[in-house]
C-alpha cells in the first residue's frame, strides 16, 4: 500500500468546506434546493478542483512568469469563489435554508480558507519575486 500525499492545508480545509456545505444542505426546504442548495454544492466543489488545479502548475524553470500568471488567476478565481459562497450562504440563512449556527460555522470555514490561500498567493509572491 502506498503511503497517502500530503496534501495543502488549503485543499484539506476547502474539502472540510464542502463537507460540511452538504451536510448542512441536506434538509433544506425543496423550494430552495436549486436556487441555494446546489448552487452552494457546486461553487463548493468548484474551488477545491480550481484549488487542485492552481497546485498543478509548476511555478519553477522556463517560462515561469506565464506559469506564475495562471497559477495566480486558478487561485483568484478560488478566492472569488469563496466570497459568493459566502454570500449565498448567508441569503440562505435570512431565507431559512441555512441555521443560524450552520451559518456561523460555515462563515468560519470560509474565513479559515479565505485566510489559508490568502497566505499561500502571499508565498507563491515572495517566492517568484526572489526568483526574477
Amino acid at each position: 500500500m502506498v503511503g497517502k500525499k500530503s496534501e495543502l492545508t488549503i485543499i484539506t480545509k476547502a474539502k472540510e468546506l464542502t463537507d460540511y456545505i452538504f451536510v448542512a444542505t441536506e434538509s433544506s426546504p425543496k423550494k430552495y434546493r436549486y436556487t441555494f442548495t446546489a448552487r452552494l454544492q457546486n461553487k463548493s466543489l468548484e474551488v477545491v478542483e480550481t484549488l487542485y488545479a492552481a497546485n498543478d502548475v509548476y511555478i519553477g524553470g522556463g517560462e515561469s512568469s506565464k506559469r506564475y500568471e495562471r497559477r495566480l488567476d486558478l487561485q483568484h478565481k478560488a478566492l472569488t469563489d469563496l466570497k459568493v459562497i459566502d454570500y449565498l450562504s448567508f441569503v440562505a440563512s435570512e431565507r431559512g435554508c441555512l441555521l443560524k449556527r450552520q451559518y456561523e460555522h460555515l462563515s468560519e470555514l470560509i474565513s479559515d480558507c479565505s485566510n489559508l490561500l490568502g497566505a499561500w498567493i502571499n508565498s507563491d509572491k515572495k517566492r517568484f519575486a526572489s526568483r526574477t
